[in-house]
């Protein structure tokens, strides 16, 4: 399967993916299919066939997300990665973006932003027995898959990397997104 029109954005943590991807949608007349793009097609996947990505379809509880251990958070991460196919197997290499924040900025701000997403797991934490040991532990499990390493290997995957910059405005990060894709007019 090959996507002429579809663009990849992959990266770390707190790197602004969301927020271009949100800005290439609105101004091209995209569809933003964000973190969450396989939602739709959860139903016809199998749970033993595709068992970290079906992980959150299954859950009682989502509080048992925010537990798990860091080594199981990664393993996770790791075992979804796998399961999904290689994009650039499916997408041209010039449509594939990386987009990198500091890997203790990842972590430290992961709840600054308003994403649903982020304060849904927040108000998750903050429900928790020991809210300030479930914030380290989460906070743990983000830096396992934000790691020094894991950076390294985005920064050095052959495709375009913008790297965050906090003196850099969104409209700057956007035209960098639209030229690294061959999009700007």
């Amino acid at each position: 399967m090959w996507f002429n029109n579809i663009y990849f954005i992959n990266g770390t943590a707190y790197a602004g993916k969301s927020t271009i991807v949100k800005l290439l949608t609105e101004k091209y007349g995209g569809i933003a299919c964000e973190e969450n793009y396989h939602d739709r097609l959860l139903p016809q996947l199998s749970k033993e066939e595709f068992p970290c990505l079906t992980y959150t379809r299954d859950l009682e509880d989502w509080h048992d997300f925010i537990r798990r251990t860091p080594a199981e958070y990664e393993a996770w991460f790791d075992g979804a990665a796998k399961e999904c196919e290689t994009l650039e197997t499916i997408a041209d290499h010039s449509h594939i973006l990386i987009m990198l924040a500091d890997p203790q900025t990842s972590v430290r701000r992961f709840f600054e932003r308003p994403d649903r997403e982020k304060q849904f797991l927040y108000q998750l934490i903050m429900e928790e027995p020991d809210p300030e040991y479930a914030l380290n532990n989460f906070r743990q499990c983000l830096a396992r898959i934000n790691s020094q390493e894991r950076y390294d290997r985005f920064l050095h995957s052959g495709f375009h990397v913008i790297r965050r910059d906090e003196d850099r405005s969104i409209e700057q990060t956007l035209a960098i997104a639209e030229k690294a894709f061959g999009l700007e007019h």
